[in-house]
């Protein structure tokens, strides 16, 4: 069966960090770009950062950047966003997915797999 897995979100309080990472079965990411999003509560879902398939290519949303850093590890399978000096902004569910795109930039649509998305809560 062919999935993407998200792990690592929960609970932070404003200025802390946490890392996500997205792990896929069935299938390797070689040859995937990899998008990152995110829905808050009563919002639309929006891209928050996205990598090429050889990590050579990524791109940040404007509220993320200077925070958020995404980077990949082929062999491993996975895909990682960290995120640093959270903001109750930051609170949403995150959802990683994956395009068949060989080289080149990445892109926010046209994703072929999605995953269930993990919880982030920026708190005090």
């Amino acid at each position: 069966q062919l999935q993407l897995v998200e792990s690592g979100g929960g609970l932070v309080q404003p200025g802390g960090s946490l890392r996500l990472s997205c792990a896929a079965s069935g299938f390797t990411l070689d040859n995937y770009a990899i998008g990152w999003f995110r829905q808050a509560p009563g919002k639309e879902r929006e891209g928050v950062s996205c990598i090429s398939s050889s990590g050579g290519s990524t791109n940040y949303a404007d509220s993320v950047k200077g925070r958020f850093t995404i980077s990949r590890d082929n062999a491993k399978n996975t895909v990682y966003l960290q995120m640093n000096s959270l903001k109750s902004e930051d609170t949403a569910v995150y959802y990683c997915a994956a395009r068949y795109k060989l080289g080149g930039s990445c892109q926010y649509y046209g994703m072929n797999y999605w995953g269930k998305g993990t919880l982030v809560t920026v708190s005090s």
